[in-house]
C-alpha cells in the first residue's frame, strides 16, 4: 500500500466511522465500558492469511493519559520474519510462550476517538520475541489485518495507519533500541528488557493525523 492510498483509507474508513455515529473504539469494546487492562477482542484479532494481529485496551485511571480512551497493540507473526532475521531477547518462556509474535508500535487514541500518538514499548510488555529495529522496519510492509474477524473499518484503518506513518513508525523503533542499549547499560541484559527495568514506554512521538495526511496528498 503506498502512502497516498494509506491517506485515502485513514480517510474513508475515519469518515465512514462518523457517519454512522460508531467512534473507533465502540467498535472494539463493548458499549457500555471496556473492562480496564483486558484485551480486544478476547484473543487478539488475527489474520488468517498474514498471521499479523491486533488487539485494543484501556488502562486505568491514573496509569494513561487524560485525552487517552486506550491504544492499539500491533504484531507482526514470527512466521512473517526471514529467515535470517535473529531474534534479540526471547520471552522468558522461550520457544514455549503463547504468542510467538513481535510488536511492531503501539496506535494510542484519543477519546474522541482519532489517533493521538505511536509509542514503542520495552519487551516485557507485550511478551514479545524481540527482533531489532533494521529487521522490523524490512518487514513493516508485511503488516496486513484487512481480514480479520473483526470490524472491517477497524481493521483497514490500523493497516493503512502502519503504511501511512512507515517513517515514523522506522524512526521510533530506531529511538526504541537506542534506549533499550541505554537500559541494557544501567540495569544489565537480565533486567533491561524486563519490568525489573521499572520502564514501560521506550519512544513516542504525537500524531497530527490532518498534517500528515495533507502532507502526502499535497
Amino acid at each position: 500500500m503506498t502512502p497516498i492510498e494509506a491517506a485515502q483509507t485513514v480517510i474513508e474508513t475515519i469518515t465512514q466511522m462518523a457517519q454512522e455515529q460508531r467512534p473507533l473504539m465502540l467498535r472494539v469494546v463493548p458499549e457500555d465500558g471496556a473492562t480496564f487492562w483486558e484485551h480486544y477482542p478476547d484473543g487478539d484479532a488475527r489474520s488468517a492469511t498474514t498471521k499479523a494481529r491486533w488487539y485494543y485496551h484501556v488502562h486505568a485511571n491514573g496509569s494513561r493519559d487524560v485525552d487517552e480512551h486506550g491504544h492499539f497493540h500491533l504484531f507482526l507473526h514470527r512466521t512473517q520474519m526471514a529467515e535470517d532475521a535473529k531474534v534479540q531477547i526471547m520471552p522468558p518462556q522461550g520457544e514455549d510462550a503463547k504468542a510467538h509474535v513481535t510488536h511492531i508500535i503501539g496506535l494510542s487514541i484519543a477519546t474522541s476517538g482519532i489517533p493521538r500518538a505511536w509509542f514503542a514499548t520495552n519487551r516485557y510488555v507485550t511478551n514479545e520475541f524481540l527482533y531489532s529495529a533494521e529487521d522490523m522496519i524490512a518487514h513493516l510492509d508485511l503488516y496486513n489485518v484487512d481480514d480479520t474477524q473483526e470490524d472491517d473499518l477497524v481493521n483497514r484503518f490500523v493497516t493503512a495507519m502502519v503504511a501511512l506513518y512507515r517513517e515514523e513508525i522506522a524512526q521510533l523503533l530506531h529511538q526504541r533500541d537506542a534506549a533499550q542499549a541505554r537500559l541494557v547499560e544501567q540495569h544489565g541484559a537480565d533486567k533491561a528488557y524486563e519490568k525489573a527495568s521499572g520502564v514501560e514506554v521506550l519512544a513516542s512521538i504525537p500524531i497530527d493525523l490532518d498534517e500528515k495526511i495533507g502532507a502526502v496528498l499535497a
